[in-house]
């Protein structure tokens, strides 16, 4: 997975970065953290609103249970100790897209502290601390569009607003892009293990900021952090990481001072550019939420939340090669989501030969969805479609080439295997071995040459001639059985 963008940086032996990255993840719950108001995503703007989240003078703020469940379960998930006892506090500050003027947040009594994730890098493994996982209520949004009378107008849209939030903060453990990206790459694959978010980062249900600085190699203080925002991929962040690493060394090297500010990355041009100064830390006037009770998670609801923790990404992978006997990367490209790991492993009971499922899911499956755009969801062949075409193979009742044409068929279709195979009328290898006799003795006479050249010790030239009598039998010859053939006539 490591990439040569990082090559620069790593080219650098003078100076070594400091990543630390703040991760705001939308629960989804079918409504918001204080109020009853809908979270749909891409509803008219301002129709989900009420006065608690429009901010309106009088009406208090009733926290949501299944927020704290979920919050609480991705706490879990990421290895955090959780808080029995937790404050909600205000974080004063004037936006456009804030009503209240200020946020309910968690400040010094989070929910959950001292987690961590491990992570594969360079052939080894990595453990990234967690700080902390707090919750917290979204803002609402800003939109520049959409007023072609003047490109100088905002709207604001206050649907998000109270949207439940949990932040995720790691400790300063990352030491390079590409780490960056594997850190978040394993953490929304954690978080849509517990389906407690649908992590969409273009719906903005995930977000990630970065706080980058460089020192000189060895030294234990840190330099000059900048915050890089409102990056849209896991891609870019890692493109950011990597071009604002390169600024800053240029800057210490010709002479200048790293300042302390507010970056945003530019895609197009792979540039990130200052947003604000940050030299003035922002007071933001932390004070205890007066509205709202201290958060208590006890000890009998952190059991019963902890009861619905899933079988992790990791923890699966090693008890799927154990219980199939699969690859550490057939392991990995299974169970990327949890959906496809449960479509896998119903599959893989249900077959004769487990690997062969997993190459046909791998090699076959997944490969044609790809090339059609389609998600394992939309596959029209089911994991019961995988394995009876799995167990045919496993039997010989079907050749490779069959297959192939047959799941052909289910996509141009859009039926399931078992469907277009009776559709197909049953079809079978041919193990009749007088007809393939016939067929591989036209298939010599017509090759002198590659006759010539395998009797003279080029043995491989038998895949040939194993090529050209599939195909004169139109895929339904036995593979095997036409080897063991062919090799009886040529070797004769």
């Amino acid at each position: 997975m490591p990439t040569t963008l990082d090559s620069p940086v790593a080219a650098n032996t003078k100076y070594e970065p400091v990543i630390g990255l703040e991760v705001h993840v939308q629960l989804l719950t079918a409504t918001k953290i204080f109020c009853s108001c809908s979270t749909r995503f891409g509803n008219p703007p301002n129709t989900n609103v009420c006065p608690v989240c429009l901010g309106h003078p009088g009406p208090l703020p009733v926290l949501n249970k299944k927020a704290v469940e979920f919050a609480t379960l991705a706490a879990m998930a990421l290895n955090c100790r959780i808080n029995e006892t937790s404050i909600f506090a205000r974080k004063n500050y004037f936006y456009p897209d804030l009503p209240k003027g200020y946020q309910i947040s968690q400040y010094d009594k989070p929910l959950a502290e001292h987690g961590f994730i491990e992570i594969k890098i360079n052939g080894g493994t990595k453990k990234i601390g967690i700080t902390r996982l707090h919750m917290e209520e979204d803002a609402g949004k800003s939109l520049h569009e959409g007023f072609p009378d003047s490109s100088e107008k905002t709207g604001i849209d206050l649907n998000r607003s109270g949207v439940p939030l949990i932040e995720i903060v790691s400790e300063p453990d990352i030491a390079s892009p590409d780490e960056a990206y594997e850190y978040l790459t394993r953490l929304k694959e954690i978080i849509l293990y517990t389906a407690v978010s649908d992590c969409n980062m273009e719906e903005g249900s995930l977000r990630c900021d970065a706080n980058v600085s460089v020192r000189p190699r060895g030294q234990e203080k840190f330099g000059t952090k900048a915050e890089v925002k409102n990056v849209n991929s896991f891609r870019f962040i890692r493109e950011a990481l990597v071009y604002e690493i390169a600024r800053q060394i240029d800057v210490i090297e010709s002479g200048g001072k790293v300042v302390q500010e507010t970056r945003l990355y530019n895609s197009n041009e792979g540039k990130t550019y200052s947003m604000r100064s940050k030299e003035q830390a922002h007071d933001y006037r932390y004070f205890p939420e007066p509205d709202l009770l201290p958060l208590v998670v006890d000890a009998n609801w952190q059991a019963e939340i902890r009861k619905t923790l899933p079988e992790l990404p990791e923890a699966r992978r090693r008890r799927m090669m154990a219980d199939y006997g699969i690859t550490e990367g057939d392991a990995y490209t299974l169970t990327l989501t949890k959906f496809l790991a449960d479509q896998f492993e119903e599959a893989a009971k249900a077959a004769k030969n487990p690997k062969r499922v997993a190459n046909l899911v791998q090699g076959e499956l997944l490969g044609r969805l790809k090339a059609k755009g389609l998600e394992i969801e939309q596959s029209p062949i089911s994991m019961k479609g995988v394995a009876e075409s799995a167990d045919l193979v496993e039997a010989g009742t079907i050749s490779g080439k069959m297959l192939k044409d047959l799941y052909d068929l289910c996509f141009e279709r859009g039926k399931d295997f078992p469907v277009v195979y009776e559709e197909e009328g049953r079809p079978k290898q041919s193990t009749d071995t007088s007809a393939l006799e016939k067929i591989a003795d036209e298939i010599i006479a017509a090759n002198p040459k590659q006759v010539e050249q395998y009797r003279a010790g080029k043995k491989t030239v038998i895949g040939f001639f194993v090529g050209q009598v599939m195909k004169a039998s139109k895929g339904q010859a036995n593979p095997q059985l036409i080897n063991e053939l062919l090799t009886k006539k040529l070797e004769g």
